[in-house]
Parts: structure tokens; sequence; C-alpha cells
């Protein structure tokens, strides 16, 4: 009885644990598993065969894909030729040791590498290696790694990037990649959404985005293709309808209608005269005498009648032209099917174009403020020189000159760029000071109201000191090395940036426009400057003395000169001519906005730096054009306002 009991009973049993055992799972495929899967693909990989190898890795979720993947894109990886199994090896030479894909650890050694293959995959293999990489390096902890991933799916959108890019966004942790990524979701979802309600939703998103690829993003959607066809069939997107003459000429026009339709072609009349040529018969063409080939009517009425006989095809006469054009309508289709996709887009482009002209109104703003500023630091010594004195200095460029030299040499001595600088710039004003002290003590004293010999003797004087420098630092341009807290730019978007080294330059102008007015108002050097300014003989009688207010002044304007050759060398070549290349800006900055007055100065600087910028917008690829214009606009400026933007007041403005 017991036996009958267990013979039942292993009977119930035995089918159960069968199933149990076909059912169970069985372990899990490692690495090489899934390698030796998909060896053939791996080996001899190309881009049309390996995408389900890829796949088959990607969607393995082991965590060595990364490293393997990584490897594979760098041939760093080996198939044994005697089983096909994949390694990475350790060593060089003849022989060599076999390394697990996985642990890392020897898995043989001394194993002769003629017995290896070495995987090298090309060009369009690597690049499809680094698509799939994209999905882990995401979530990478090294964030040059995410942030590399995150510029690779900007480069090519993928919609496979979109979910593990979106997986992604919660578990990052920097805000400033977070954004992007919720940025870069946007973009695919706007071109690749599942739903209409969903692409339109993104594609609203992007109407206050004016950053490059959202731009190219509502660009891609709203790509068109011209069509041809007698009656626009209803299931297009269309774009707009072409009208020929208008938006397109006649003659693309009847070419597109001829690519899409049995049409005549428009003969060249030289290929006309050819063709005739060749079927002369007993003095005639096409039933006409050769004498009446010498006019253009003439060969066509005998090619004509060459073609009615059937010599040669048909032309396209004027008249079969407006017939083909008035039956045939030209138009642009979007390649996007979906018209509320179009439409939204469209809205969004129309919004971001004028938020990118506002941009590029506010840049072209910046860099012309930026060049204002640049213009006032060069000409503000010149407008004390010249308004005071009467002296027209044609070496105030070199005094420039010379303090961006004073920064070079002072850049060989002191290698921390910050300190240099902060050295360079009294130095170069206490250089350029004594220099022109110099300058006025030895040469321009004995000049004063000879304004001709003055404008002679500086003009030598400013050619000696650039063959000096020649002599002295060659002709080759010298760094000015600025700090590296100066380096790169203020980006406020992709439209609108100004570097570094712009706006410390403009807090220098700045810094010394609130130096000049309350050295001019605020002191008793200023007040004697501005006695000798309105009136030198009465300045006199009151116990100041003119030459030394002018032997200040002309050192003071030229020790702007040299700082602000230095503010200049940072951005701008550092050679023996730099000075020529602001002297004649300066002079028209002085004259514009006013003799001997700093608000006049400042005023003129800004005039020409926004006409300047203003004229380069409008003649980019032309710079010397851009010159003329503003050269002729100041002459027409200085016959309607001889004494500039700001004139001086009192007895010195007749003067």
């Amino acid at each position: 009885m017991l036996r009958v009991f267990l013979a039942a009973l292993l009977c119930a049993w035995l089918p159960a644990a069968l199933q149990a055992q076909e059912t169970a799972p069985g372990p899990a495929p490692d690495l090489q598993a899934i390698l030796q899967q998909h060896q053939a693909e791996i080996a001899k990989p190309s881009r049309r065969t390996v995408g389900p190898a890829i796949e088959a890795l990607a969607g393995s979720g082991l965590p060595g894909v990364p490293a393997f993947l990584e490897d594979w894109q760098n041939k760093e990886i080996y198939v044994r030729e005697a089983d096909g199994l994949f390694f990475r090896i350790d060593g060089s030479g003849d022989t060599v040791a076999l390394l697990d894909l996985t642990t890392g650890e020897t898995v043989a050694e001394d194993v002769p590498t003629d017995g290896l293959d070495q995987i090298k995959p090309n060009g369009g293999v690597r690049r499809v290696i680094s698509e799939a990489l994209v999905q882990f390096q995401l979530s990478d902890p090294d964030i040059d790694r995410r942030r590399d991933a995150l510029d690779a799916i900007a480069r090519n959108l993928d919609p496979d990037q979109l979910g593990p890019l979106r997986g992604s966004i919660a578990g990052e942790p920097d805000p400033a990649l977070r954004l992007r990524k919720e940025r870069l979701a946007n973009y695919l979802v706007a071109r690749f959404g599942d739903s209409t309600e969903a692409r339109v939703a993104a594609i609203e998103a992007l109407a206050t985005d004016s950053s490059v690829d959202g731009r190219a993003v509502l660009s891609q959607i709203l790509d068109t293709s011209v069509e041809v066809a007698q009656e626009v069939p209803d299931d297009v997107n269309l774009a707009r309808v072409l009208e020929p003459g208008t938006d397109l000429p006649r003659e693309e026009a009847y070419a597109l209608m001829r690519e899409a339709a049995d049409l005549p072609p428009v003969l060249d009349p030289s290929g006309i005269r050819g063709l005739l040529e060749t079927h002369v018969e007993g003095g005639k063409v096409g039933g006409l005498p050769i004498a009446r080939l010498a006019t253009r009517s003439g060969r066509l009425l005998a090619y004509d009648g060459l073609a009615a006989e059937g010599l040669v095809p048909e032309r396209a006469t004027p008249a079969t032209v407006d017939a083909a054009l008035a039956s045939w309508t030209i138009y642009e289709a979007y390649d996007e099917e979906d018209s509320a996709v179009t439409d939204a887009a469209r809205a969004a482009n129309d919004s971001v174009q004028t938020r990118v002209a506002a941009g590029q109104a506010a840049d072209l703003a910046l860099d012309a403020v930026s060049l204002a500023s640049i213009y006032f630091l060069a000409a503000i010594g010149l407008a004390i020189t010249f308004g005071v004195m009467g002296v027209i200095n044609m070496a105030h460029g070199e005094f420039i000159m010379m303090g961006a030299y004073t920064g070079y040499v002072v850049q060989l001595f002191i290698e921390n760029y910050t300190v240099s600088l902060v050295v360079a710039l009294p130095l170069a004003f206490a250089i350029t000071f004594a220099a022109g002290v110099a300058m006025e003590r030895l040469v321009i004293r004995w000049l004063y109201d000879r304004p001709l010999e003055t404008l002679l003797a500086t003009f030598g004087v400013s050619i000696a000191l650039q063959q000096l420098a020649k002599n002295i630092f060659g002709t080759q341009a010298r760094p000015l090395t600025s700090p590296g807290w100066l380096d790169g730019a203020w980006v406020i978007n992709d439209v609108i940036q100004i570097s570094y080294i712009r706006i410390a330059i403009f807090v220098l102008a700045l810094l010394f426009l609130g130096l000049l007015l309350f050295i001019l108002k605020r002191t008793r050097l200023g007040l004697e400057v501005r006695a000798v300014t309105q009136n030198p003989r009465m300045a006199a009688s009151m116990g100041i003395n003119p030459d030394r207010i002018k032997m200040m002044t002309f050192g003071l304007g030229s020790g702007i000169a040299g700082i602000a050759g230095v503010a200049i060398g940072l951005y701008a070549k550092v050679t023996s001519e730099m000075g020529s290349d602001y002297i004649v800006q300066s002079f028209m900055t002085v004259v514009v906005g006013g003799v001997g007055n700093v608000w006049g100065t400042l005023a003129g600087a800004t005039l020409i730096g926004f006409l300047q910028k203003g004229i380069e917008f409008f003649n980019p690829s032309n710079t010397l054009a851009a010159q003329t214009y503003m050269i002729l606009f100041i002459i027409l400026f200085i016959q309607f306002r001889p004494k500039g933007i700001v004139a001086l007041k009192g007895r010195a403005a007749g003067d």
C-alpha cells in the first residue's frame, strides 16, 4: 500500500518538477555571451550591420557595456581567432596578456599576437558607437562626460535619445546641465513628439528661445521643397505659392516646369546658330535664304521652319513660356506634413526673429559703447592738450604706443599678469608724462601760436619715436597678455555677448572721466587749467603761470595716452605703428565733440563709435569703405556745427 502511494506521489510530482525546470529563469547572459551572439557583426563591423549588436549591448543593462563600447571605439578590443572570444590586452610585442572584458583580470598570459585580430571600426561605426554611448554618459558621475553627451545630442537630434535624456533629468545635480537637458528634451519633442499636441506645446515653448539650437529646430520644422503642379494637391502642407517674375526669375520658373512636364526648351541664340549651320541646303535653311540669317528674328524663323519639318526639336517661344506659366503653379511645400505643427513653428519663429533682431541691436550697441570707450581713452589726452594749448600733436598716437610697450616690458619681469597690469598702468602714466613734458619743453614751447610748424614738428617726432621703437623692439607684434580673469566674454545669450577686456576698458574710461572731472572742477590745477583755457592773459595777470600750466597739461594728456596704450594693447596688436591706427579717430573725436571739453570728447567718442559700428553693420565686408563714409559724414557734420557737439562758452569760444 505504501509503495502504491509513493508511486502515485512521484507520478504527480515529476511533471510539475519538469515544468518548473523548463520555466525557471536561467542565468543572465554576461557581456561575452552577448558579444558571441553578434560575433560576426562586432568582429567585422560596418555601419549597416552593427546596429543590432549595439542595441543588444545597450539594452542588456550590464555595467561593463560603456567601458567596452569606449574601448571598441578606440580600437582597443581584440578577438581570438581560435574561438572568436573578445578580450582586452596588456603588453606589447610578440606576446601579450588577455584581460577579461568585465573584471579586467588576466585570463591568459604569453599569448602570441599572431593569433589575435584587432577590431578596427571605421568612422561610420565609431559614430554609431558614440551615439550609443550618449545614454550611458548622460548619468555619468563626471560632469565633463555628461556635458560631452549633451553636445553629441545637440549635434545630431535623434528621437531614440529622448527616453534616456528624460530619465537623466531628475538625477542631474548641476542646475545648468539640468536646464540644458530640459531644453534638449523639448527640442526632441518639438521635432519627433508622439502627438500633435505635445509637439505644438514644445514649439510654443521655443517662442522665447533665441539660442542657435532653438532656431535650428524651428528652421528644420519649417524646411520646404519647391514643387510644380497644375493644381496644388489638397493633401499638401502649403507654405506659399511662388510668383514667376517676382519670387523667382521667369527662366528659372519655366525650367522647373520643364522638369515636371514635357515642354520644349528655351534655346540659346548661339546654339540655334550652330544647328542652322548643319542644315544648309542649296543656300537655304528652313526655306529661308542664308542672307536672311543675319538677324536674330531671321534665325528664329529659319529654326521654326526646320522644326516644322521635324529636323530639329521645337523651341519654347515667348508665347509658349507665357502659356506654361499661366497653366502651372510653382509652390513651396513644408516637409512636415502636420499643418498645426508648421503653423505653431511659424508663429514661434516670428517671435524668435523679433527677439533676435532686438538682441542684435543690443549687441551692436554694446560694441559701439565699447568702441566709444576706446576712442574716449585714446582722445581724452589729446582733447586736453589741444583744447588748452591749441597744439596739433601728431605724436599723440606714439604716446599710446609707448604705454603699450611699457606694459609689454613690465610683463617680461613680472610673470603674474594681474600684478604686472597693476604695475604697468601707473608706470606707463609716469613714463609718458615725462616724455610729454620733455617734448613740450624741448619742441612745442618754441612753436606756440604757430600751428603749421607745430604740426610738422610733432609729425617728425612721431616718425622718430616709431623708428626708435622699431630699433628697440623690432617690427614684429609683441604680446601684451591680459590676466586670466579678463579671458572670455560675458555671454547674455547666443546673440548678445561682450568680452571682459572691453568691459574693463569701458570701466577704465568711466574712471578716467570721473577723475578728470574731479581734477578740472575740484582742484587748483583744474581751476588754473580752465582759466588758461578761457583767457591766458587774464590768467597770467591773476598770478597763474601759463607756461607751467601748459607743461603740466601736456604731460597730463600724454600720461593719459600712455594708460590708454596699456588698455588698448590688451586686445590689439602692440607694434611701432599702433598709434597711427588711433590718431585719426582721436582728432575726429576731439573736433566733433568740441575742443577742450571733457563732455564734448565723450559725446564725440560716442557719436563716432556708434557711427562706425552702424556703417560696419550695413557694410561688414569693406572696412575701408566704412572709414570713408564715416569721414565724409564728419566733414558734413562740421559744416553745420563747426564748434562741435559741446562748444566752449565765453571768450575761449571765439578763439
